[in-house]
């Protein structure tokens, strides 16, 4: 089962926190933040300085300090979140990089996961956190036409294999 870490999922969540205010750029604090989310404040102090690390948010210190967003919601790539919370997007070792799987040698197969991993990464790609902070019913919609454009690339990919 291909699934993210509860860390990246709770990334996701602050992040559509963060895309909710008034402005993308308004500074919020971790306190609140935690409050808004129901996330305890150490996991959110630690999320947040991973994605300040990252610079997908920024942050502040003293009166007016907090966290806001680096970039515009639209701006912001889902495969980014991911990749700032977990490495590189990959779906099996060999995906990643050669030398990684003892089985590399004698498996035909790799290419195959490497077009699909990349299927994957180019979906997150076009998915944004403001994708992700719409209401269900629109979030859908991008889900439908990101569908279709793995579809298509998968297809594509595996025809000319």
């Amino acid at each position: 089962m291909l699934r993210i870490s509860k860390l990246t999922d709770y990334a996701t969540v602050l992040l559509a926190e963060l895309a909710k205010q008034p402005r993308w750029d308004q500074r919020v604090s971790a306190s609140e933040l935690a409050e808004a989310t129901g996330l305890e404040l150490p996991t959110v102090a630690k999320i947040l300085k991973t994605l300040a690390r990252s610079r997908l948010i920024e942050s502040a210190r003293g009166v007016n300090g907090g966290y806001c967003l680096a970039m515009a919601p639209e701006a912001m790539p889902v495969a980014a979140i991911i990749t700032a919370m977990e490495g590189p997007i990959a779906l099996t070792e060999c995906g990643l990089e050669p030398g990684l799987c003892s089985r590399e040698r004698h498996c035909g197969l790799r290419g195959h996961w490497q077009q699909i991993g990349q299927a994957v990464e180019k979906a997150l790609t076009a998915l944004s956190l403001a994708d992700l902070a719409r209401p269900a019913t629109t979030a859908h919609d991008s889900a439908l036409r990101i569908k279709a454009t793995i579809h298509q690339d998968l297809k594509q990919g595996l025809a000319s294999s």
